[in-house]
């Protein structure tokens, strides 16, 4: 069967949302993907999951929340152990909750009134997994001033609570999200991380409870967080939430198969990719996925997806080829890609073909493909603003740089612009500020924003460098200042 550049089109902007994020919306099954290495971090005994921003930390944080989407799991993978009777408990994220954790200046004037953070995370896991079994207390002062005052009585009820899960055969699950909101600077950060580490440790003994920690790589270094007795068998749960090609593409799929009226596209794709659906079942609702089996097949998504955008990302193949090029270039120097930054620059490939190609003979254009690496580039700029504060201070005298260039160069702009100490007088600061403007270089190779290569010189992925204001001879150009 055939199905019209200008119908595919149409489903991309219907299916694909225009901002992928987890935060302030409800999860629904039919967006669920479970890449493998999500499947591992999604066990209890995970107790540590690793991802940069926009890989899935804060989408398993708010989607473990609802019961579909936990039976869903439980019909993917038994060995998850996950199900709709988990209990599922919130620790600390991004939504307040002041109930179930304290917000950021109330663990402010708790640390100053001298409570320990481990002592604050052990009370907060108390009051989530036992408020059915204490007398109601208000504030969060006065809860931890109980449970320091009564450890016994937490053990035996601790006890009792997973021998209670251990009869249902359910587990008890506490997940904590968006630490960086929990303090003001970079070393108080850290010392909530390490308080939230120790009690993972010490509820590790029990069969059925479990805290499970999103936490992006810069805060889970282990010279900071990890140096309490034991910290090794935290680190040994660590699972990494990693995205390869072939899972950029299975999430498209799941996204435009599962749209409204999607039931050209899904016949379409079985035609073009010999495939046959996978189907699910949760609360009478049938969700379509990609064959399991062919997840990893990479010639059955680049077939799709040429027929989708075309084989080339110009008029011959020298210029690249749409299923490797999209990805790639949305990577940062790890090669890791973000799934949300993926979505991003196809919905926007899809509007700037709309309106700029609409008769078009493919349902997204190369040159509107460009665009949309270049609107997911500014997405992942501002978001990089929220999180790293100190990083605007770096990058904006690079505007205008063409890279690669020699690390020479970096340093002349930064030290005429007194970036170092410009730096030293915030509260968030680069991990290895006090090494100087090579402390700095280190800091942005491990986030994956400079790329040191073979001689010496630094270049800039795409994904930030667009954003950025950089240039590279030949490649995508650069967002100019308004």
């Amino acid at each position: 069967m055939k199905v019209s550049a200008h119908d595919l089109r149409a489903l991309i902007l219907r299916a694909l949302p225009e901002e992928p994020s987890a935060y302030g919306g409800r999860m629904e099954p039919r967006h669920v993907y479970f890449p493998p290495s999500h499947i591992k971090a999604l066990r209890p005994d995970a107790m540590v999951v690793i991802g940069i921003r926009g890989s899935g930390k804060s989408f398993w944080w708010s989607a473990l929340q609802e019961p579909p989407i936990r039976t869903m799991i439980a019909q993917i993978d038994r060995s998850i152990q996950i199900e709709e009777r988990t209990e599922v408990h919130i620790g600390f994220g991004q939504v307040s909750r002041i109930e179930n954790y304290p917000d950021k200046d109330t663990i402010r004037s708790l640390l100053r009134a001298g409570k320990s953070p481990r002592m604050l995370w052990k009370t907060v896991a108390v009051w989530n997994l036992l408020s059915d079994r204490l007398d109601p207390m208000r504030g969060w002062q006065a809860r931890i001033d109980w449970v320091e005052e009564h450890p016994e009585e937490i053990a035996r009820h601790l006890e009792e609570k997973d021998r209670e899960l251990q009869r249902k055969g359910a587990w008890a699950l506490i997940l904590f999200d968006a630490m960086e909101q929990a303090a003001e600077d970079r070393e108080t950060m850290y010392d909530l991380i390490r308080g939230l580490l120790q009690i993972a440790l010490e509820l590790r003994p029990t069969q059925r409870i479990r805290l499970k920690c999103f936490l992006r790589p810069d805060q889970f270094d282990e010279s900071r967080v990890a140096t309490f007795p034991d910290a090794s068998k935290v680190i040994a749960s660590r699972v990494s939430l990693n995205w390869t090609r072939p899972d950029l593409y299975g999430l498209l799929w799941q996204y435009l198969a599962n749209a409204e009226n999607a039931d050209e596209f899904r016949e379409w794709a079985e035609q073009k990719a010999k495939i046959r659906w996978d189907l699910i079942r949760v609360n009478g609702q049938i969700i379509y996925q990609w064959p399991r089996k062919m997840r990893e097949e990479e010639e059955s998504h680049r077939s799709l997806f040429h027929q989708i955008a075309g084989p080339w990302m110009g008029r011959d193949p020298k210029r690249g080829f749409p299923y490797t090029w999209l990805p790639g270039h949305l990577a940062d120097a790890h090669g890791r890609t973000s799934p949300r930054s993926f979505l991003i620059a196809l919905r926007a490939a899809a509007e700037d073909t709309e309106k700029r190609y609409p008769d078009h003979r493919f349902a997204l254009h190369y040159e509107s493909i460009k665009r949309g690496v270049q609107r997911a580039s500014q997405i992942r700029v501002d978001e990089l603003r929220e999180d790293y504060p100190w990083l605007e201070d770096l990058m904006r005298p690079l505007r205008g740089l063409v890279v690669p260039c020699d690390f020479q160069e970096i340093k002349r702009r930064w030290r005429e612009q007194n970036v170092v100490e410009a730096l030293k007088q915030k509260k968030m600061l680069p991990p290895s500020i006090e090494e100087g403007e090579e402390g700095l270089r280190k800091d942005l190779e491990a986030m994956g924003i400079f790329l040191r290569m073979e001689d010496g010189r630094v270049n800039i992925p795409d994904v930030f460098r667009i954003g950025y204001g950089l240039g590279r001879r030949g490649g995508v150009k650069p967002i100019r200042e308004a």
